[in-house]
């Protein structure tokens, strides 16, 4: 369904407000800024919504990747990282990777001369988008059936983007940018979904979370994930991994601009990142591990920040925020855990309750 580029304001919401006001000013992807306590992520696109839980069990939250690496006291130095050494000992657990490969195979689309969104493969848990037209800023929008709104950049590239919630009614809409933050309706589609691959959103790639067979996050997945005999094993190792050997960019973080995403092999050139690095490299490794994994934004606290859940077999979604000893799960996280001496941030953290996920990729 096409609408005329006059109207401005999206069909997906429950009112007529202009989209520009509803869209909370900018409809960009994340700004990062630093605040006086910790350095955090603002969603500027966003939309929040009210307080959802996706799973129906109940979550343990576990694995949390929070961007605020800073001590509470500004000019405090980072404590010397002690690297952690990839292991050569081969364990019992088949590491080979599994890189799922999206496709658009057009058997379900919206389409025009200057958009196409695929939704096919919606059982599986994605669907695919593009946009061909001259507006220089597109956005793209999915309702999940329980009205949670995800706003996401468009390009010409035929990009994934899941589908975060249960079996329902979905709404896709594209908005393009027609002066400063006005955005007008190109189009705005419902569609149902019978979720059939429960775990499909969180071991495909995405636009977040993006890796495919022979990146460098993938073979370090791969090397990583050598010596283990369980899933744990992986997780931990990736986890000590990334909290020894990958730096907090601050610089990055100050000078980032709006529709970032993470570059996996960059990170680990470079061996340091910002919030969205850290959280999307853990989980390209780990989905390339066959290990389904939550990309999630939330609250901590009242800071915006981003960590990752993962799917242990015959536990379930261990969501949030702990360190693994190998007997005991501690309460960490895996920025934080690369300033170990802050016990500020330790006890900042809580049990788990600071924590509120708003958005899952």
């Amino acid at each position: 369904m096409k609408t005329e580029s006059k109207v401005i304001f999206s069909p997906m919401m429950k009112n007529t407000e202009p989209l520009r006001s509803r869209m909370i000013p900018k409809i960009s992807t994340f700004m990062f800024h630093r605040s006086p306590v910790l350095l955090c992520i603002c969603s500027c696109h966003l939309r929040i919504p009210k307080t959802r839980r996706i799973m129906k069990k109940p979550r343990i939250y576990m694995l949390c990747l929070l961007c605020g690496m800073l001590a509470f006291t500004a000019g405090c130095g980072e404590p010397k990282k002690t690297e952690f050494s990839i292991p050569t000992t081969k364990g019992s657990r088949d590491n080979t990777p599994v890189c799922l490969e999206p496709s658009s195979p057009g058997t379900a689309t919206f389409s025009d001369s200057t958009y196409l969104v695929d939704y096919s493969n919606a059982s599986e848990g994605y669907i695919t988008a593009s946009y061909t037209g001259d507006s220089p800023k597109v956005k793209f929008q999915i309702t999940l059936p329980d009205g949670s709104l995800y706003t996401y950049n468009l390009t010409d590239k035929q990009d994934v983007f899941p589908l975060s919630s249960d079996s329902g009614t979905y709404s896709v809409g594209i908005f393009e940018n027609i002066s400063n933050n006005e955005y007008a309706t190109l189009m705005f589609e419902q569609f149902d979904v019978q979720i059939e691959n429960t775990f499909g959103a969180y071991l495909y790639p995405n636009q977040y979370v993006a890796f495919q067979a022979g990146d460098k996050s993938v073979q370090l997945g791969q090397d990583l994930a050598l010596s283990a005999n369980t899933e744990l094993d992986v997780i931990s190792n990736c986890y000590n991994y990334l909290i020894s050997n990958i730096e907090y960019d601050h610089e990055k973080a100050e000078a980032v601009q709006s529709g970032y995403l993470p570059d996996m092999n960059a990170i680990i050139e470079e061996k340091k990142g910002i919030c969205l690095d850290y959280a999307g490299l853990m989980a390209c490794m780990l989905r390339s591990q066959k290990i389904p994994t939550h990309m999630e934004v939330g609250y901590a606290g009242t800071a915006y920040h981003a960590w990752i859940s993962t799917y242990i077999t015959d536990v379930g979604w261990v969501n949030g925020i702990i360190e693994f000893d190998g007997k005991n799960w501690q309460l960490m996280d895996p920025t934080f855990g690369a300033s170990v001496g802050e016990k500020k941030l330790k006890k900042y953290i809580g049990d788990g309750e600071n924590y509120r996920v708003k958005y899952i990729y």
